[in-house]
């Protein structure tokens, strides 16, 4: 490794420990993310020939600038899909959309609302994503719990349900959609052999956590009374089925179109705008402005986004320099023919870094054998969707679930990290010594 690019990976670790370290610096995580994205990108243009050598004199400038605007590009699908997501979310909470789900949820006992949340954000997160099922279940816990301490718990435990319930969906996880639209897993095959391994990593938390939690709410925490609406029970039925109904749709729309995933949130956030700004339509401005789009988007957390941005473009840097490349050589070469050695790293791994950017990685470095381990629907490739999916929730920035949960409810890094990675890590191993007895056994 030369010494720019071990420049490179300090500024990046430097920032990665500023995040970390957010509760003591207290200095936003956002800002270390745009400092840390500008400082490597800044270093790599330093010597840009010694990373594309085939490209001689200006030429090379011209190439970064193309470089840099495609991972901005990716970037802002991901950033664009994530704003249209949470303000879908909110027009249907603001107007009362949700407010079944929080009924079907709502219990005085703290441990019957944790498995209850558990098993709802792991199967809604399989038919939705990871993603967006944690902010709707973040807006309905909102709704159930006021003792921060309390809703910690429950929050956590939507990013490990997320994430699990992710792994074993084709559409559930933006790697395992990476995978499956690569054709090295099948909707079949991975619901088949990782669904149980997923349902293990997400009942094994729930199971310890369920500890912290003892006796029942008061009847104001839970809240038992409805919320005053200024829609109608069927309005707001069709609210909550545009919103709902049109986050599963954008698949689809994916699949029919060929169109990036952020242009369907597009097309269902427009439609969901003009629905309610019909249903708004002469009534009383003065009780309905504040439920609009308009203002709801002034709401939107841009400090969750900016640190987006600043996380994928400097995780860029490193895949430019081929430090992840390399990385996956060394695991390969350091455990050869062990797949769930690597892929169980694989996972830790991406808990540290985006997951994404690993699993492109490992799709360029591994070829699709015609059968075995390395064949479609293999050992290796359905052991690295479980991994890249659930390995993320170790440490609360792992995941696109986690870094929103994290903006949401100000969770800091460290809480989560001796409250509970070492309850994930837990969960996570045993998922993998799950899907290893399946393989025995069955497959």
């Amino acid at each position: 490794m030369s010494t720019l690019s071990v420049l490179i990976v300090t500024v990046f670790v430097a920032g990665y420990l500023c995040i970390a370290l957010e509760s003591v610096t207290k200095v936003n995580k956002a800002a270390i993310a745009l400092l840390m994205c500008v400082g490597c990108w800044t270093l790599l243009m330093m010597a840009p020939g010694a990373y594309y050598p085939d490209i001689a004199g200006e030429g090379v400038l011209h190439h970064i600038s193309g470089v840099i605007e495609h991972h901005l590009g990716d970037a802002a699908g991901t950033l664009f899909f994530l704003m249209g997501a949470m303000t879908i979310v909110e027009i249907v909470d603001t107007n009362g959309g949700f407010n079944f789900v929080r009924d079907a949820l709502k219990t005085r006992s703290k441990r019957k609302l944790l498995w209850r949340v558990a098993f709802m954000t792991f199967f809604l997160s399989a038919i939705l994503d990871n993603l967006t099922t944690s902010i709707v279940m973040i807006m309905v816990l909102r709704k159930l719990v006021q003792q921060r301490e309390e809703r910690l718990i429950y929050a956590a435990l939507i990013i490990i349900a997320a994430n699990s319930g992710g792994a074993f969906s084709p559409i559930g996880d933006v790697t395992t959609i990476m995978l499956w639209i690569k054709g090295v897993i099948t909707t079949q095959g991975v619901i088949t052999e990782i669904f149980i391994p997923s349902l293990v990593s997400m009942l094994i938390p729930a199971f310890i956590l369920q500890f912290s939690l003892k006796g029942k709410f008061d009847k104001s925490q839970n809240l038992p009374k409805s919320e005053v609406s200024h829609f109608t029970k069927t309005q707001r039925n069709i609210i909550f089925w545009m919103g709902v109904g049109g986050l599963v749709f954008v698949p689809v729309f994916k699949t029919l179109t060929h169109l990036p995933p952020f242009m369907g949130i597009l097309l269902v956030l427009g439609v969901l705008w003009t629905t309610t700004e019909i249903f708004h339509y002469n009534r009383a401005e003065d009780d309905t402005m504040a439920k609009r789009v308009s203002d709801i988007l002034s709401k939107i957390d841009l400090s969750t986004i900016m640190f987006f941005l600043g996380i994928l473009m400097a995780v860029a840097v490193l895949q430019e320099i081929g430090v992840l490349a390399a990385m996956g050589e060394g695991l390969n070469e350091t455990f050869s023919g062990n797949y769930y050695l690597i892929n169980g790293i694989i996972g830790m791994l991406s808990a540290i870094v985006d997951n994404v950017p690993l699993v492109a990685g490992c799709m360029g470095m591994y070829p699709v054998a015609e059968a075995g381990p390395m064949g479609v629907d293999g050992t290796f490739w359905q052991l690295l969707a479980y991994c890249a999916g659930v390995g993320g929730s170790m440490l609360i920035i792992g995941s696109a679930a986690g870094v929103v949960v994290m903006g949401l409810e100000k969770i800091t890094f460290g809480w989560y990290l001796r409250r509970i990675t070492w309850i994930v890590f837990v969960g996570y191993l045993s998922g993998i010594l799950v899907y290893w007895l399946e393989k025995m056994l069955f497959f």
